[in-house]
């Protein structure tokens, strides 16, 4: 049999792809797994009896918008990964921005701190519990985010599993926000982003057996 003609037979039956399936599927995705932390988060940890306060405070919007902007950017590279085909020498960059940025930020204020303030900044009082309570929230968004992935094409699978568990540990980072006191950009810049990696490095191992193809 020629290859031309197997392309066809084995095309014969295929129905067609859903129009921005991947859209719909992170859609879903991003939904439920938000929806799934914020129940956990009610469940085990309840939300800050200040957070009106809180929010009234600079710092405050500067913890959300580095972790919103790692989940755009891990949202950005998850549909990239999942194309075959798709250029993704931009996804390091956009990976890399929001915590560089972060970095910035935390360095500074370490920098204009008294030496024996330093450490407070860097640890905060949740150092030892805010990575691990990321990752116990992400655990729904990630179960999505495999779902998700697992339905597209994604030919990078190390990759890929990667940028799903760091879609599923920032949205579990975004919820948790209600929940955590902490909002120095030091602790934030590091320990946030520790809690971000677990599930990460969870998706970079997994994804090298469940997403290829």
């Amino acid at each position: 049999m020629k290859t031309e003609e197997f392309i066809h037979l084995l095309a014969a039956d295929a129905d067609a792809v859903p129009v921005h399936a991947d859209y719909r599927r992170f859609a879903i995705t991003l939904m439920s797994g938000t929806a799934g932390a914020f129940l956990l988060m009610l469940l085990f940890l309840g939300i800050r009896p200040d957070l009106m306060t809180a929010a009234a405070q600079p710092l405050f919007w500067v913890k959300v918008g580095f972790v919103v902007s790692l989940l755009a950017a891990s949202l950005f590279a998850v549909l990239r990964l999942a194309r075959p085909g798709a250029v993704v020498t931009t996804l390091p960059v956009a990976l890399a921005l929001p915590v560089l940025v972060m970095w910035l930020i935390a360095g500074t204020m370490l920098g204009n701190a008294e030496p024996d303030q330093r450490l407070a900044l860097f640890l905060g009082a949740t150092w030892a519990t805010c990575p691990f309570l990321i990752a116990l929230l992400s655990i729904p968004a990630f179960i999505g985010a495999f779902w998700a992935m697992r339905g597209l094409a994604p030919t990078r699978p190390r990759a890929a599993g990667f940028g799903a568990g760091l879609l599923a540990g920032s949205v579990a980072a975004l919820v948790y926000c209600l929940h955590c006191p902490e909002m120095q950009p030091p602790f934030i810049g590091y320990w946030y982003l520790a809690g971000m990696l677990i599930p990460a490095a969870f998706g970079c191992i997994l994804g090298g057996r469940i997403l290829r193809w």
